[in-house]
């Protein structure tokens, strides 16, 4: 500031130092000290870390100057004006304009030139780094630029930015030029620029089918893949490095968010008292969650499973503090009848969602009897109980494995969807029974994604049944919006299906979820067949040859048109299949249960001999 000063008055004089001092304008220097101090403390230009210089940097070192001259000239005009001889603030003008460009060009120009040869040095050390491109040349793109370039521990070098919009090719952006996606997925341009990774930086207008592709196109190519979280996942506003994650297989099975009918919704929950079994589970903990938005009056969570429930239980009093006091957490079998009865004795519920059930086919098509007890009696005592106590709506969660089943867990679900449309079917139910069918659920416990995971995460092999193997898949919301939603638009007797879109090949997951992780299929990691479990399809359905669907109100949501249920036909075939049960006979019990639904052909499994039999006696 001083050697600024100095040199403006100089300048000032015409570079005689002689008249300049018989003229007392050094006198005043540290008075232009004082004032270029406060300036500077007022404008915050001094927390600026030099090798991080910004426009914004630049900004506050302006304004610590322009406060500074402005004072100093405002003063000296006032006392000028005061009295014709030269007081203490007297500076003449042209000293305090010079003075505040030289102090700008000195400021300024010094913390760029600093900025510039810092990066000269780092950037001789980047040998080792990895070179990134970021996807999404706008503002978020910009701030995952600068957030790298501030993380002095950081691997990465930006070497450019990707955009689908036409009108930023070609410029640039800090510097760093904006390519094309199709100029970037080429052999020459990996060939030349020689891009590691790709970091995805667009917010909000970037939709999942989009995102699936450019992940794709990056695994085609041999880039590894990450992804800027959303804008209110950023910690107090700021992005950090250690946010910026890689792309989860999940990322790339989620399609466009389904809007549902959330006035419907809330008008069946609002102010009623709500039971949800399974609570615990994956589907059920969700379903909970969703319910405590629409204001219930109370709900009661139950589910056999201590230690899960206890973490619900944890987990709502810290997210839920306000409707906390509103949750009952209820620990009981389902399949226990005196146990139910005064649940429902002791609540009276207005609407039971029914999530409660075995669902894993390979432990179910071992464990026939407890399958049975759980998913076929367990739903009878509830359904039952319902309409006892005059349950408004009953909404059960089933399965895509209820369709044509090949097992014993999916026959279970098929026959308590059976057992809870006779039931709507009677002229004296009162209760509104509702089914809702829908495939695999990401991310739920035992599902294919988090023991892919796990087998690459300890060197694999990541092991499959079959190739040709496919699946269904749905977000954990997804599904229970889909539960909520036929919950406020049925009417009874109805099965809700969703449009799921493509099925998904269980290799090109695997193969995927490799990818994603850095390695190289048969070079660091296999994918080995095992052959198919007891009770697996190679292909799952959400529709029987039989059923045909009818639309709704929501694109996405459709209603199988199933055959009517005749309720005392039903209980017939039901007090079969419970006086086999007592047998304790697996080969009977699940015949009874052939003989309640008959599509129920076994598919590698020890029962199928009883498809055999079946055959030969017809």
């Amino acid at each position: 500031m001083a050697i600024t000063y100095i040199f403006a008055v100089i300048v000032r004089f015409n570079f005689d130092v002689a008249h300049s001092l018989e003229y007392g304008a050094f006198e005043r220097l540290p008075l232009v000290l004082v004032f270029f101090t406060i300036g500077f403390l007022v404008s915050k230009s001094y927390v600026g870390i030099i090798r991080h210089t910004s426009v914004r940097d630049a900004v506050n070192v302006f304004k610590g100057s322009f406060f500074a001259s402005a004072s100093l000239f405002v003063l000296s005009l006032a006392e000028t004006n005061a009295s014709e001889s030269q007081g203490i603030f007297f500076i003449p003008s042209s000293i305090i304009f010079i003075h505040f460009l030289c102090t700008l060009f000195a400021l300024i120009g010094l913390r760029f030139l600093i900025k510039y040869f810092f990066e000269i040095i780092v950037s001789s050390r980047q040998s080792s780094k990895k070179r990134v491109l970021i996807y999404g040349a706008g503002s978020s793109g910009l701030t995952t630029m600068n957030t790298l370039s501030r993380d002095i521990g950081n691997d990465f070098e930006v070497i450019g930015f990707v955009d689908d919009n036409p009108n930023k090719f070609g410029k640039a952006i800090g510097g760093l030029s904006v390519y094309s996606p199709s100029k970037v997925f080429s052999k020459n341009f990996i060939k030349k620029h020689n891009p590691d990774q790709v970091i995805i930086s667009i917010q909000k207008t970037l939709s999942p089918q989009r995102k699936k592709e450019i992940v794709e196109l990056c695994l085609e190519f041999g880039l590894q893949v990450k992804i800027v979280p959303p804008l209110e996942n950023w910690i107090q506003g700021e992005l950090s490095a250690k946010q910026i994650k890689p792309v989860r297989i999940e990322d790339l099975l989620e399609r466009d968010p389904i809007v549902l009918d959330s006035v419907n919704i809330s008008r069946e929950i609002m102010d009623k008292v709500i039971l949800v079994t399974g609570a615990a589970g994956s589907i059920g903990s969700e379903i909970s969650r969703q319910l405590l938005h629409y204001m219930p009056k109370q709900v009661i969570l139950l589910d056999q499973a201590e230690s899960p429930l206890y973490d619900l239980e944890s987990e709502l009093k810290v997210s839920y503090p306000e409707v906390f006091k509103k949750i009952d957490f209820v620990i009981g079998d389902v399949s226990n009848h005196q146990r139910m009865n005064r649940v429902f004795d002791a609540f009276h519920p207005d609407l039971v969602f029914h999530a409660a059930a075995y669902k894993h086919v390979p432990l179910m098509e071992s464990n026939p009897y407890e399958s049975v007890n759980v998913n076929v009696f367990g739903t009878r005592i509830l359904a039952d109980l319902s309409v006892e106590y005059n349950v408004k709506k009953f909404v059960m969660v089933s399965t895509d494995k209820a369709v044509n089943p090949t097992n014993v867990m999916g026959a279970c679900k098929r026959s308590a969807e059976i057992y809870v449309q006779s039931l709507a079917q009677k002229k004296a139910t009162r209760t509104q029974f509702i089914t809702t069918r829908f495939g695999n659920v990401l991310g739920s416990n035992g599902s294919v994604i988090p023991l892919f995971k796990k087998q690459i995460e300890n060197g694999g092999p990541v092991t499959l049944t079959d190739k040709r193997i496919t699946r269904y898949f749905m977000t954990i919301p997804e599904a229970c919006n889909l539960v909520l939603e036929a919950g406020a638009m049925g009417n009874g007797g109805e099965i809700f299906v969703f449009d799921m879109g493509e099925s998904v090949r269980i290799y090109d997951l695997a193969r995927k979820m490799i990818k994603l992780s850095g390695l190289e299929l048969d070079r660091d990691i296999e994918i080995k067949e095992i052959g198919l479990r007891p009770g697996e399809k190679l292909y799952e359905e959400l529709l029987a040859v039989k059923e045909n669907t009818k639309e709704t109100h929501h694109p996405k949501i459709l209603i199988a048109a199933t055959k009517p249920q005749n309720h005392s036909e039903i209980v017939s075939k039901f007090e079969d299949l419970k006086h086999n049960m007592l047998r304790e006979d697996n080969l009977k019990v699940v015949g009874a249960i052939k003989k309640i639904v008959p599509e129920f052909i076994s598919n590698n499994s020890i029962f199928a001999s009883l498809d055999l039999k079946k055959i030969v006696n017809e």
